[in-house]
């Protein structure tokens, strides 16, 4: 859909906000992703930002509603995993699990598929189902040697699992491998690591040089996804209802 060219310009004004925003300052992201909405609910890009926006704050059943309004407008499946990671946000982990075994899989990109596995195995893991979510994460993709933008959250995930199921050596190479491929602070899987083999990390400096305000380091600290003209739209966007509640890593 087209717009005019002003009210364009101040779309884009504040989806570069959203994007700007929305991982340092969630809450002020959602306020320009509103904003956005009623300027122009019916673009689908704006559907999608508003949708990120209201999930970084885990209100999951508006960020649902969004992604399904920009689904429709689009016709990708490409948001299907985070759709149901909403649905793990909502308490319905079950939902998560149907929508993991749907068509729409089969017809995302790898990273896609990758990230349906983690929802997926997140998913076991809230209906405690902790060794069906290992099982979930062991994958071609889990095995391969080869570093995607999705390996370390992958090996992280199957870390984390590990751990939980008590298996602490495992879990202990999963964080080294996780902590190889995170070159970017993805993941905490140093920290994790770290804690594992009992490091405990101290301030360098005496009371005496903190008290005289020198500067110093903490020696060895490893560094550690409106408003609606279209009333049908509306209706079926907001289905679900507003419980909103944290998705579980």
């Amino acid at each position: 859909m087209s717009l005019p060219k002003t009210l364009a310009e101040d779309v884009a004004r504040n989806l570069v906000m959203v994007a700007r925003l929305i991982d340092e300052d969630p809450e002020q992201a959602y306020a320009y992703s509103r904003i956005a909405l009623r300027l122009a609910s019916r673009v689908a890009a704006v559907r999608e930002a508003a949708g990120f926006a209201a999930y970084a704050t885990q209100r999951y059943a508006e960020a649902l509603a969004e992604f399904r309004a920009s689904r429709r407008m689009t016709g990708s499946v490409e948001l299907w995993p985070v759709m149901a990671d909403c649905e793990r946000g909502l308490g319905r982990p079950e939902r998560a699990m149907d929508m993991a075994g749907e068509p729409e899989v089969q017809k995302l990109d790898k990273a896609g598929q990758v990230e349906m596995r983690l929802v997926a195995a997140g998913a076991r893991r809230d209906m405690g189902q902790i060794d069906a979510a290992i099982v979930t994460l062991q994958s071609p993709e889990l095995a391969s040697s080869a570093v995607h933008s999705w390996t370390p959250r992958l090996r992280y995930a199957y870390a984390d699992a590990l751990l939980e199921a008590g298996r602490e050596d495992e879990a202990r190479e999963w964080f080294g491998k996780a902590m190889e491929a995170d070159k970017d602070g993805a993941t905490d899987a140093s920290d994790r690591l770290a804690e594992l083999d009992g490091v405990e990390f101290v301030d360098a400096l005496g009371d005496d040089d903190a008290h005289a305000g020198e500067a110093g380091d903490v020696e060895g600290h490893a560094p550690v996804g409106h408003d609606q003209d279209d009333e049908d739209d509306e209706d079926a966007d907001h289905e679900d209802g507003d419980d909103d509640r944290s998705a579980k890593d």
